[in-house]
């Protein structure tokens, strides 16, 4: 047994209610992979600002998408990270306010909130900095802190035999992820599919999760995307994201959309393009094809065209070759 082996099933050992079962990778999957012939609906839906009515904007993207949460448990995965009163680091408290709503007038069964930052051990103290816990009616009953969730084993991630994953995230019917639109220093990018590197949890695995890391985070947001596949939509909260040195160090960015999908491939490379980024050459979105559709011709777009739209974020020096050169529709 290697070393990290070890700290891993220590780790886990040492979450309060482990149960210690395992999940089949089969079980992992509950779709068949992408249809090859199959478009997927991609909805761009403007909102100038977070005092708008947020609820009638997530409702017209999520209707235009055709999703149907009715009787299902639903998960809201929002992008919470670190705070930062003059940056927009983490999804708008707003945004994820209205999206409870919504789901609940849609008729799901349940509907939570989780999270599990990589940087902060106390999640709730950062859920208080950021305005979480005073701008969500009854917060702490609708939070998990996945870093510290009971957890099971999912068999198969990577080159790594297996996973702990929250327990939360895989008995839910439908996870929705909630990033905010930035750049991302390592992965260029950072959108619905990296926003999964929240479900690790930090109890088994450490902070900043160096496990996803060592595997690489390309690698590592086509795995976890893997794992939860068929059962997932996004919203992204675009109305004022970050450019630059994204994740945590960039700068404000209005972009005044939201954008939303059940194909989350799809979503982060019409955000992409949205951005002036190129997603032909963001990695994790070339590794993920299996997933999802990333071309123009396998999107079907809906609500606001690209074009009208279109924002260029800046970039940092070592991904200036990823600009998006050409227009698109």
């Amino acid at each position: 047994m290697t070393r990290r082996e070890w700290i891993t099933i220590a780790g886990a050992a040492g979450v309060s209610g482990w149960a210690g079962f395992k999940v089949p990778v089969e079980d992992t999957n509950r779709v068949p992979l992408k249809d090859n012939g199959a478009k997927s609906p991609v909805a761009i839906v403007k909102a100038s600002s977070y005092s708008q009515e947020l609820a009638a904007r997530i409702l017209e993207g999520v209707r235009q998408c055709g999703l149907n949460p009715k009787g299902k448990r639903v998960v809201l995965k929002p992008n919470m990270v670190e705070f930062e009163k003059s940056n927009a680091i983490n999804t708008d408290v707003a945004l994820v306010a209205a999206a409870v709503e919504v789901f609940h007038q849609l008729g799901a069964a349940d509907v939570k909130i989780a999270e599990g930052p990589g940087h902060r051990r106390d999640t709730f103290g950062l859920a208080e900095e950021a305005g979480y816990r005073g701008g969500l009616t009854k917060f702490d009953h609708l939070f998990t802190d996945l870093n510290r969730d009971d957890v099971s084993y999912v068999e198969k991630f990577a080159d790594e035999g297996g996973i702990y994953l929250p327990n939360t995230i895989l008995n839910a019917d439908l996870v929705v992820s909630l990033p905010k639109m930035k750049t991302h220093h390592w992965a260029g990018a950072t959108l619905s599919m990296k926003n999964f590197f929240g479900l690790v949890p930090g109890s088994v695995y450490g902070w900043p999760k160096n496990m996803l890391h060592h595997v690489g985070i390309p690698k590592s947001i086509v795995e976890l995307n893997r794992i939860v596949y068929g059962k997932t939509f996004a919203i992204v909260d675009g109305i004022t994201g970050m450019e630059g040195n994204g994740p945590i160090q960039g700068v404000p960015k209005h972009a005044g959309v939201l954008v939303m999908g059940a194909d989350l491939r799809a979503v982060d490379a019409t955000c992409c393009r949205i951005m002036g980024i190129d997603p032909s050459k963001v990695e994790y979105l070339q590794m993920a094809e299996a997933l999802g559709n990333a071309s123009e011709a396998g999107i079907e777009q809906r609500g606001e065209k690209i074009t009208s739209v279109r924002t260029d974020f800046a970039l940092i020096p070592e991904f200036a070759g990823l600009r998006l050169q050409n227009a698109v529709l």
